[in-house]
């Protein structure tokens, strides 16, 4: 599934399948997912970021097994189970299709036992940009963590690894059906963004020693912050100077080899649930973006 010029739609392409280079994988594919990266791909947004290299096949997520090895690779084997994140220097090549090349050294690990393909497909990005975006504010056991976005694919995988060091999870959802998915997750308490300051002063007089802004108004998710907090934004949001000693990361979901292999063994093991809501075959994937555009509840993924 391709587009072929900026403003162009998405559609089924026949493409010639790519051959893997030096360091270079060849994955047959047999799962993805959607991911807010697949969007500014396709709206052109990322324009003077990256180079377009149309027909631009979307999807950053990926799974499947190895079909063939470039030179130099002695890592894999044809056959074996694999699964990641395209981390490719041009925009081209993508998951939406049966076959990728990716590179051995990055965004690429084994898919363990009792993870599967479906799954796998649905983790790498937003499980990687999760876990980075926790890593960078390190909470204590017992702390009290906010998390804005929280029933999207990046926040669904973050309630749940907050929850699991100990952390105590304050996570933004709608009364209801969103509020219980997230409670079910390991939050303890779930907010409406829509009174979020009254919401969370309520639980947290004084502020809360960490928040992830993965979503809504970074002014108002810093502003719920303690002195001394610790802010994390995938929006590239970073409040400016002040004293009250905020310390603010902008996040890159940085998907290396180790990440990735402990994200698997983590949902293989039955210690991370990946939150698939939908699932739509690759003929389909444009009703996906339109799905995932319109607001969905953690992850939808791509079957190929």
């Amino acid at each position: 599934m391709a587009f072929t010029d900026f403003g162009a739609a998405l559609e089924a392409a026949e493409l010639p399948v790519p051959e893997p280079g030096p360091g270079e994988v060849l994955v047959r594919v047999l799962a993805s997912s959607v991911n807010g990266f697949d969007l500014g791909v396709l709206a052109g947004n990322l324009k003077g970021v990256y180079e377009y290299e149309f027909p631009v096949v979307l999807g950053k997520d990926f799974a499947g097994t190895v079909a063939a090895l470039g030179p130099g690779v002695t890592g894999l084997t044809p056959g074996e189970d694999v699964f990641g994140v395209v981390m490719r220097p041009t925009l081209g090549q993508g998951g939406f299709a049966e076959y990728v090349v990716v590179s051995e050294q990055y965004g690429l690990a084994r898919i363990p036992e009792g993870l599967g393909h479906a799954r796998a497909g649905a983790l790498g990005l937003a499980g990687t940009a999760a876990l980075n975006a926790l890593d960078a504010v390190a909470p204590e056991p017992g702390e009290t963590v906010l998390i804005s976005g929280a029933t999207g694919g990046v926040g669904a995988f973050a309630v749940q690894l907050a929850a699991a060091r100990g952390a105590h999870v304050i996570a933004t959802a709608r009364p209801g059906a969103e509020a219980a998915f997230v409670t079910g997750l390991g939050a303890t308490w779930a907010v409406d963004h829509t009174d979020l300051q009254a919401q969370v002063r309520a639980i947290a007089p004084g502020g809360v020693a960490a928040a992830l802004h993965l979503a809504g108004d970074g002014p108002a998710v810093a502003a719920l912050l303690a002195d001394g907090g610790r802010l994390a934004s995938s929006r590239h949001y970073l409040p400016e100077e002040s004293d009250r000693k905020i310390t603010a990361t902008a996040v890159m979901a940085d998907p290396t080899p180790a990440t990735l292999a402990h994200l698997a063994a983590e949902a293989g093991e039955g210690r991370l649930r990946v939150p698939v809501a939908r699932s739509y075959p690759l003929a389909e994937a444009s009703r996906a973006i339109s799905d995932f555009t319109a607001g969905s509840v953690g992850k939808l993924a791509v079957t190929i």
